[in-house]
């Protein structure tokens, strides 16, 4: 055992004098794994990085991202975070910093960089981090933020996606295995496995070969159907935890009152709670650690609106509190709909975006923040064409509606945006480009007071 890395006993996390802990914190989104409606730009992630290369060439565009990730968590956001009493990163990465699809297998050891150097500063203030693979080649789940260009996941149906992955767990696990404060591995963010039928067993490949190198960090699996379904799982492993996503329906952005009704269904707090046993209840049978990898509203900056979405937090929270589960709010830092921390509205990145954030909002291009008002001509003949002529239409993982909406939405209507949103850099040096970053830096950015506090009280 590699000494002071923390493991599991029982239904605890343990340290290695056999201490309990409670891991409560964050999760960078946006960062190393980037979305759209985090930093603002449309579509997935590597669109927005071939719009951008571009307009800027090679060289400026590696400038623009070393920038920006550098820029976006640095000492103050540290500190931040452990003067609220946190003690935990969750740091969603992409796969692409590490491989290249047209060099499959070959690393790039320079994507360790700045992964390593936030690892550091956490370690600083006595902050753990869970390393957390957010996007996988060929698309673990069906969405934006597995950096899917499309609506499939093909990972599920090619052995050579799955035979990368492995890979590059072995040599992320092989660059962290002696980190006492690297808490564990989370290989799969939000699986989307149609068939329910290749993810049991490529996690216990995973597990394997993750084992054969690194015989003692928490392994985090979690759920299908984006973290939420374990009817499939028939075995345990040891030192694992099984990880649950916990959105509740009222702090969407097109959530109804709380308590109330939103999307069809009454939530109060007796239903987060039963949603949370329900979603938890592999782990309460496997005797198990409960970890809540993501959960948390956004807020939409109406002060009775955004009241309502602080009470389903504290509700969550205590919820939480109660049954001793580790959990991880998503988000931390973002340009103002959900993070704690955010660019500051008169800042040189926000004034240059803001008549593009128009135009998304507008034509409802963001999945997480923004809804189809403007665009109910366009989307309402395509629903009611889809009730009538397909009323058996369900498709993975959420259902027609769902599906309507990735496919006109997010991918039709957001992918034009690309080259709108690239030609704002146009013409921009490399100063031009360091003072926009700054806007993301702890000391130019905003801190959602309330949010803050609600989280201090529950750490």
């Amino acid at each position: 055992m590699s000494a002071n890395v923390l493991t599991t006993k029982e239904a605890s996390i343990v340290d290695s004098k056999g201490q309990k802990v409670l891991l409560r914190g964050f999760g960078l989104g946006g960062w190393m794994n980037m979305e759209n409606f985090i930093t603002g730009y449309p579509a997935n992630e590597e669109g927005q990085r071939q719009a951008i290369r571009q307009v800027l060439g090679n060289d400026k565009y590696e400038f623009f991202f070393d920038r920006f990730l550098e820029y976006f968590f640095e000492r103050d956001d540290a500190q931040f975070i452990a003067s609220l009493g946190l003690n935990l990163l969750r740091l969603p990465i992409n796969y692409r910093h590490f491989e290249s699809d047209m060099e499959p297998f070959v690393i790039k050891e320079e994507g360790f960089k700045h992964l390593d150097r936030v690892i550091d500063l956490c370690a600083e203030q006595h902050i753990y981090t869970i390393i957390d693979l957010h996007a996988l080649p060929g698309y673990q789940n069906q969405a934006w933020h597995s950096d899917n260009p499309t609506h499939k996941a093909l990972f599920w149906q090619h052995k050579h996606f799955q035979d990368r992955v492995v890979h590059l767990w072995e040599v992320i696990a092989n660059h962290y295995k002696e980190h006492p404060w690297v808490a564990g591995y989370n290989p799969i963010n939000e699986p989307g496995d149609p068939s329910e039928e290749m993810i049991v067993p490529f996690y216990r490949r995973l597990y394997q070969a993750i084992r054969a190198v690194d015989p003692d960090h928490i392994l985090f699996l979690e759920g299908n159907r984006y973290s939420t379904e374990f009817h499939m799982f028939t075995e345990t492993w040891p030192h694992v935890i099984y990880t649950v996503h916990d959105y509740a329906l009222p702090g969407f952005i097109d959530g109804g009152p709380y308590p109330g009704i939103s999307r069809g269904a009454y939530v109060d707090e007796s239903i987060l709670e039963e949603t949370f046993l329900r979603r938890t209840a592999y782990m309460w049978q496997t005797g198990t650690p409960i970890w809540v990898g993501e959960f948390g509203p956004v807020y939409v900056g109406d002060p009775t609106a955004d009241a309502m979405r602080y009470q389903v937090l504290r509700d969550q929270l205590e919820i939480y509190d109660r049954y001793q589960a580790n959990w991880a709010i998503w988000t931390y830092k973002d340009i103002g709909l959900q993070g704690v921390v955010y660019t500051a509205p008169d800042s040189p990145w926000r004034k240059l975006l803001q008549p593009l954030l128009e135009k998304k909002a507008r034509l409802g291009v963001d999945s997480w923040g923004s809804v189809d008002t403007h665009i109910r001509p366009l989307m309402q003949p395509l629903e009611e064409t889809f009730a009538k002529e397909f009323p058996d239409y369900h498709p993975f993982p959420f259902g027609a509606q769902w599906m309507i909406n990735q496919l006109v939405r997010h991918i039709l209507l957001a992918e034009p945006l690309l080259q709108e949103f690239a030609a704002l850099f146009q013409g921009m040096d490399e100063q031009d480009i360091d003072t926009l970053m700054q806007s993301f830096q702890f000391k130019h950015c905003l801190q959602r007071s309330e949010l803050a506090r609600i989280l201090s009280i529950f750490h």
